[in-house]
């Protein structure tokens, strides 16, 4: 093989591993004394959470237990700081089980709020339905 074609199935190789761009890896610890009002629940969860901002596609999967009863929805919320709240930037799909697993893709102003870890998650339950647990989104 000539040194031109071992170098091309390098490259291509490489290309292939390396993909066409970086995630970048943010995390949210949820529990109650993390909501705006804190509760008193015992729950908890995490939400290991990729990033790509080529195409602002934020992918995720959260996993939590111990609420006082079934979850009935999941949410990311901004922009806020920790203790404040903010409406719906994403509906996580199918956290009424744990784990959940999904993505959404962000606007601008989205990919500018995570980046500036003013974006959070939160579980709601049947006796907490404004959230019962949450947690912050951060690298």
């Amino acid at each position: 093989m000539t040194k031109a074609k071992l170098a091309t199935l390098a490259l291509a190789t490489t290309v292939v591993f390396v993909g066409p761009a970086f995630a970048e890896k943010f995390k949210a610890t949820l529990n109650g004394k993390s909501e705006a009002p804190p509760t008193t629940s015992a729950g908890t969860g995490t939400a290991d959470i990729d990033y790509d901002a080529a195409t602002k596609k934020l992918s995720w999967k959260l996993t939590y237990s111990g609420l006082t009863g079934p979850a009935k929805a999941a949410h990311i919320h901004g922009p806020a700081e920790p203790g404040k709240n903010a409406g719906v930037v994403a509906a996580i799909p199918g956290a009424t089980k744990s784990p959940a697993e999904g993505s959404a893709t962000l606007t601008d102003a989205q990919a500018a709020d995570l980046e500036a870890g003013k974006l959070y998650i939160n579980v709601h339950t049947e006796a907490n339905p404004a959230g019962e647990i949450r947690g912050q989104i951060t690298k």
